[in-house]
């Protein structure tokens, strides 16, 4: 049958359909995004912090610099929180996807260098969310009403905890999403997670990774706990 020059082009002579990007790829901007928002509180801080201090670098407000310590690191891990929710799936695809070229040479080869560590920082800030969650849910059954009272500084604790998992994913974050952003598009890049490698790739690279129990239990709870001190 002739095909009429208005008609579509048969299948076979269409042009190679461009390859959509894995499922993985949607979290990239989030983790981008995130890695920049550390950045910003890191550097807002940092702006402002000497106006507390004296020529020796020693607070003379002591007031001021722990208030803009705890408003940035209260910035900062709201990032974290974004890195906990979609970091693990990229950092496994990623894992999948780069062979052993990629780690000796190559675009990413240095990016890929910097992730060795990124294990450890998700499972430890992972760990410190669970420990929080905990804490809320005691609150929650043995001080009914009063969670108001002692919630803020738990979480300032939190947070001040946090800034150095913080710190090391403005440096891991950045890296990552540019190694996935390569790896997606590549053509021989696989749709994962989903195969044995890709299970098994989150534990490359970490050999002495220090295990965290998931569950371990939160500190107990004072009917009324003692002020938790800012760090400096």
């Amino acid at each position: 049958m002739t095909t009429s020059p208005s008609s579509p082009a048969p299948a076979e002579n269409q042009p190679p359909a461009v390859t959509d990007h894995p499922e993985w790829w949607r979290h990239l901007p989030a983790l981008a995004s995130a890695a920049a928002g550390i950045n910003h509180a890191s550097n807002a801080w940092d702006a402002v912090s000497d106006s507390f201090c004296d020529m020796d670098g020693w607070p003379v407000d002591e007031k001021g610099y722990a208030d803009g310590k705890v408003k940035r690191d209260a910035e900062a891990w709201k990032h974290v929180e974004v890195f906990l929710d979609h970091g693990p799936e990229v950092l496994a695809a990623v894992r999948a996807a780069a062979d052993n070229s990629d780690y000796a040479e190559g675009p990413i080869s240095e990016d890929l260098g910097r992730l060795r560590g990124i294990d450890t920082t998700l499972e430890q800030a992972g760990q410190l969310q669970r420990e929080w969650d905990q804490i809320m849910a005691l609150m929650d059954a043995s001080l009914p009403g009063s969670r108001k009272l002692y919630e803020e500084r738990a979480q300032e604790h939190r947070n001040s905890d946090g800034w150095h998992y913080a710190h090391e994913l403005s440096h891991q974050g950045p890296a990552l999403v540019r190694a996935a952003e390569y790896l997606a598009d590549r053509p021989d890049t696989e749709q994962p997670p989903h195969t044995e490698r890709a299970r098994v790739a989150l534990t490359r690279s970490t050999t002495g990774t220090r295990s965290v129990p998931p569950t371990a239990p939160p500190a107990s709870l004072a009917p009324d706990p003692p002020a938790l001190g800012r760090s400096r």
